[in-house]
């Protein structure tokens, strides 16, 4: 607490004062990773009962911001964070891939939250142990603005953490990306999920040869998280597909963390943040495989 609050509140008997200066000291810092750690417990709470009825006939709620039909656990999830945001004294414009952009508080300028609610509702619908919950809290609606990030596995209770210039961690222990640099040995994650397969097919020909170990799990914010602690080398998406509510707090975890990630023209990846707006990218856990994917990459789209 400030000192000069401290004074003021030492040498005053006013009880009704105190209370509203405390009221506005509350109100006035919110400290995000142990609020969005909260949201995640309260996301995790409130989805519990609905794991019960997931091959039930599910209610119609139209199509969200995103462009995907609205799940009834996507907004059960989306609507625990927002309450829990709430509660905090939080004011923040909430991009979401559900319910798009919306503002709350008295000063929602000051913060961005971009949620995506549950990454990986196919898994979840159909019991595949792999999905998650990804919020970032920004100072702009900009991905390189993101100084707060947490992806949570609902399924393992697993959560990735990061805060800018502070490490990125998996629980409490901090994480740090592979070093492994040989394709032949990698566990690359390539998300082939697209109506445009025929055409991206032939750029991911040679990489795919190249390499033993290909994988997608079907939530790519988790899937990043692994690029970030090292379970696999790298993530590939060309698609052009992927929104950035996906990949928001997944970006500062792997950036905290050490790994690598660029546009395919080796740039950095800086994109706003809308429920609209979509990435291409490859992520590495360091410099020498990530070359060695570009160039591959940029090979088969040169012939």
């Amino acid at each position: 607490m400030p000192l000069l609050a401290l004074t003021i509140i030492y040498n005053t008997t006013n009880t009704k004062f105190i209370q509203n200066v405390f009221k506005c000291l509350n109100m006035s810092k919110v400290y995000w990773k142990d609020t969005l750690l909260e949201c995640t417990r309260q996301v995790q709470k409130q989805i519990k009962p609905l794991l019960k009825t997931l091959k039930q006939p599910q209610p119609n709620l139209g199509i969200g911001a995103g462009g995907d039909p609205i799940k009834q656990i996507d907004l059960t999830a989306e609507n625990a964070i927002i309450r829990t945001l709430t509660e905090h004294q939080a004011s923040f414009t909430l991009i979401s891939e559900e319910s798009g952009v919306k503002k709350y508080g008295a000063n929602p300028s000051k913060n961005v939250v971009t949620v995506d609610p549950i990454d990986g509702t196919t898994n979840l619908m159909r019991s595949i142990p792999f999905y998650a919950t990804s919020i970032a809290v920004s100072t702009k609606p900009t991905l390189n603005s993101v100084h707060t990030a947490l992806v949570s596995d609902l399924f393992h209770c697993i959560t990735y953490t990061a805060e800018k210039e502070k490490g990125a961690y998996r629980g409490n222990e901090r994480i740090m990306p592979s070093e492994n640099s040989s394709l032949e040995e990698a566990v690359l994650g390539i998300d082939l999920n697209t109506y445009k397969i025929k055409k991206i097919a032939p750029q991911l020909t040679s990489l795919i040869e190249k390499t033993k170990h290909i994988r997608h799990f079907g939530a790519n914010a988790l899937e990043l998280c692994y690029v970030a602690d090292g379970t696999i080398d790298a993530f590939i998406d060309i698609r052009g597909k992927l929104r950035t509510t996906d990949v928001a707090a997944a970006w500062l975890i792997m950036k905290e963390a050490g790994a690598i990630v660029t546009t395919l023209e080796e740039k950095p990846l800086r994109t706003k943040l809308s429920p609209k707006q979509k990435v291409a990218f490859v992520a590495s856990g360091n410099p020498k495989i990530h070359k060695t994917i570009l160039k591959m990459l940029e090979f088969r789209k040169g012939n």
